[in-house]
């Protein structure tokens, strides 16, 4: 794999990239229809795309933002009501789901997020197992899951009560509520907060000091360190296959009507078990 393999137009729809000095890979996520939302294609883009980055010579920092007005506004509606509907679907992104998380976990070079506005679904997977994340104060973190009517699967179970600890996750994983930049500093759910104007320099500076350093020391510390990730395998692997039942029940299909239609959910009384 070659930079001009990775950077070639069309390679991983959803995704710009482009190679700068020094070996820093710029990943933009772009959908200006919808805040960045991630269809199927970017979806599968987004997973893939780490193994191939693993792999490229030429490569050796990444840095991941979004375009426009937010870094992700999460999953594309027509991807979750085909996940509720077709069985062949939901597997699919369910080993998408698994292969994104773990692949970040595994990709041997740093990673550094410029976290700005909206920041959802999967696009907040990777924004969190970041190596580094970078937020603006204005940036508005949200797991929407729960809101859904599925399991907060995807990421969150694998790599928040790490950061924020178990009381703070359970909160904000629970209820939906959003933490803002700041907030997200405060607790340790990212690693640097700063003024909206200052985002992409810090990041920038934070990603040309990981590509600066020796490689082999930066790649095996990321790997060391990730070993507390990799066991919460179990864990991870649990939330995501009941996320992934729920959206063979009702209470998706309600929530899924309920954002199309901008009111609150009316959720099933009672759960079966």
């Amino acid at each position: 794999m070659t930079p001009e393999d990775l950077t070639r137009p069309g390679a991983y729809p959803g995704l710009d990239l482009a190679l700068h000095g020094g070996g820093i890979l710029e990943i933009v996520i772009r959908n200006d229809r919808t805040l960045n939302s991630v269809d199927a294609r970017g979806h599968a883009a987004l997973t893939r795309i780490w193994r191939d980055i693993d792999e490229a010579s030429g490569v050796r920092c990444v840095l991941i933002r979004g375009s426009g007005k937010g870094f992700s506004s999460g999953g594309d509606f027509e991807l979750i009501e085909e996940m509720s509907q077709d069985f062949t679907a939901l597997a699919r992104v369910w080993r998408e789901a698994r292969d994104l998380v773990y692949n970040v976990i595994n990709c041997g070079k740093p990673i550094v997020s410029a976290i700005h506005g909206p920041c959802v679904g999967a696009g907040l997977a990777v924004a969190l197992l970041a190596d580094v994340s970078v937020a603006a104060k204005s940036a508005r973190i949200l797991d929407g899951h729960v809101r859904l009517g599925v399991a907060a699967g995807d990421h969150a179970a694998i790599i928040w009560p790490l950061l924020c600890g178990l009381n703070k996750a359970k909160y904000h994983l629970l209820t939906g509520e959003s933490v803002s930049g700041e907030e997200a500093e405060r607790i340790g759910l990212v690693s640097l907060c700063v003024p909206d104007d200052e985002l992409l320099e810090r990041a920038w500076k934070v990603a040309r000091t990981l590509a600066a350093g020796s490689p082999t020391a930066v790649r095996w510390t990321k790997y060391a360190l990730n070993n507390w990730l990799r066991a919460m395998g179990p864990t991870f692997d649990a939330s995501l296959a009941l996320e992934f039942l729920g959206f063979t029940g009702p209470d998706v299909r309600e929530g899924l009507a309920s954002l199309r239609e901008k009111r609150p959910p009316q959720f099933q009384e009672d759960a079966p078990i």
